[in-house]
């Protein structure tokens, strides 16, 4: 018995799931249908054979009342021969006509008995409608007529008598056929209540089964992927028997999630590598120094000495040292925008020194901004960037402006400047240089400050927008991850 129950177990789990939703599905419609039959067994013996019962008595009963009735009416046109009396007899006549024709006249249904006595009833009625329709065509009823009065009052006390004989005789059917149907009362529901308890225990055992086999996989499926979606993947995998649909999709999960999970790790390992990378990249570009920038800077350092006090090559000396100072200390990734802008003004005093009027230097940053964590070194290259390619091209010089706003959460940086600006094309190469990491087309500068935004915020975001003639800003666009 064990070895068979496991052989079948072994079948249903190797049966696909399309052909187990059949097998139960026809098992729930079989054990349906069997409390249908039964209810309906019930309904049909009980309400069907009681309420031919109910019936019968009902319509033999209403013939013997209307006949009753009838009579009733006669004696009161007889008494008062009005128009309003015959009116009412008519009436009653036409009605006990239609209870007559009412009655069970089939000799299968009603048995020999009442088959019997129902055709007297309609032979002794013909008579009686005769002699009623003579006495009905007379417009007065005097002496003369009393002889068929009496006459009709006889017939119709003759009919009653049938009809109520009609009714015992119906009742006493009745009973007979109850006393016959009786047991079939108690079986019935014993059946009725034998398929309830089956059709409960098929139930049972089908949800019992399809949560086991289908509903635990897939709820244990959700929650795994739940946890997935938390970036879990400690949780344990989950197991499903035998190898239909559920099996394989749980088996494919599994597979997926192990894939998911190592991949995950190779590109943790790969963004901290990168991470690295990008940090050699950063602490090269501090300790590179333009030697054009720094020797035209001393000559002018030289130069102002001997035509000035030592006041204003004080000023330049020590603006000069910050800025070294600075770029070759400022090792953390990130500085609040504050110091960032205070090395920017050490910057542009060394440039207006070198260019005078030529180059102007305007901010308008948000107080809310000054604050905020940005990364290091991040906007001499841009400020850098405008005098090199933008103003010392133009021979009257012009303006760097640099702004910071917040719109939400983000923190927007813009430098632009009123150089030269660029040509379309030119722009679009950039751009394109910018998305490839193509650091020949834009220099180490530039291209590091994007890669730098872009890995170390999630929507770290950088526009260049430029028109020749009319100059070129630089914007960066980022949700900040702290402030001082």
């Amino acid at each position: 018995m064990c070895e068979r129950r496991r052989k079948g177990m072994k079948k249903w789990f190797c049966l696909p799931l399309q052909e187990k939703l059949k097998y139960l599905t026809f098992s729930v419609g079989a054990v349906v249908f069997l409390s249908i039959a039964a209810n309906m067994l019930v309904a049909f013996f009980g309400l069907g054979g009681f309420g031919n019962i109910l019936k019968s008595n009902s319509r033999s009963l209403a013939f013997w009342t209307a006949m009753d009735e009838e009579s009733a009416a006669f004696d009161r046109f007889i008494q008062e021969q009005t128009k309003e009396t015959r009116q009412e007899w008519e009436k009653s006549a036409k009605h006990t006509e239609l209870m007559l024709e009412e009655l069970p006249y089939k000799y299968k249904e009603i048995g020999k008995e009442r088959y019997a006595r129902t055709w007297t009833l309609h032979n002794l009625y013909e008579n009686y409608d005769r002699f009623r329709r003579e006495l009905m065509e007379k417009e007065t009823i005097g002496e003369a007529d009393m002889q068929e009065v009496y006459r009709l009052r006889r017939i119709q006390g003759y009919l009653a008598g049938q009809a109520g004989q009609l009714e015992q005789l119906t009742v006493r059917n009745g009973s007979s056929q109850y006393e016959k149907q009786r047991y079939m009362l108690v079986v019935i529901p014993v059946c009725s209540l034998i398929c309830g308890m089956a059709a409960f225990w098929m139930v049972r055992q089908m949800n019992r089964t399809a949560s086991r086999y289908i509903v635990k996989p897939i709820v244990e499926l959700a929650a795994d992927s739940v946890r997935i979606g938390d970036n879990d993947f400690t949780g344990p995998d989950v197991v499903a028997e035998g190898e239909d649909e559920i099996s394989r999709l749980v088996q494919e999960f599994c597979r997926m999630k192990a894939s998911t999970r190592e991949n995950i790790r190779n590109m943790e390992e790969k963004h901290a590598m990168e991470q690295k990378l990008n940090d050699m990249r950063l602490q090269m570009l501090k300790s590179q120094i333009n030697p054009h920038f720094l020797f035209n800077t001393l000559n002018m350092i030289a130069s102002t000495a001997q035509i000035e006090d030592a006041v204003a090559t004080e000023k330049m000396i020590t603006a000069l040292s910050r800025l070294f100072r600075y770029n070759l200390k400022s090792a953390g990734t990130v500085m609040p925008l504050e110091r960032e802008l205070k090395i920017i003004q050490d910057y542009m005093y060394l440039q207006k020194m070198r260019f005078g009027q030529r180059v102007r230097y305007d901010t308008d940053c948000a107080p809310e901004t000054l604050d905020v964590l940005v990364p290091s070194f991040v906007l001499q290259p841009l400020v850098e960037n405008s005098i090199k390619h933008g103003l010392s091209k133009e021979s009257k010089g012009g303006r760097i402006f640099i702004r910071t706003w917040m719109r939400g959460e983000r923190l927007w940086i813009s430098v632009s400047d009123t150089g030269v600006g660029m040509e379309e094309e030119r722009l679009q190469q950039i751009r394109a240089a910018l998305n490839d990491g193509t650091e020949n087309e834009i220099g180490i500068g530039m291209g590091n400050i994007y890669r730098r935004v872009h890995g170390l915020y999630e929507d770290g975001e950088m526009f260049i927008y430029s028109k020749k003639g009319c100059g070129t800003a630089v914007q960066l666009a980022f949700t900040p991850k702290d402030i001082v």
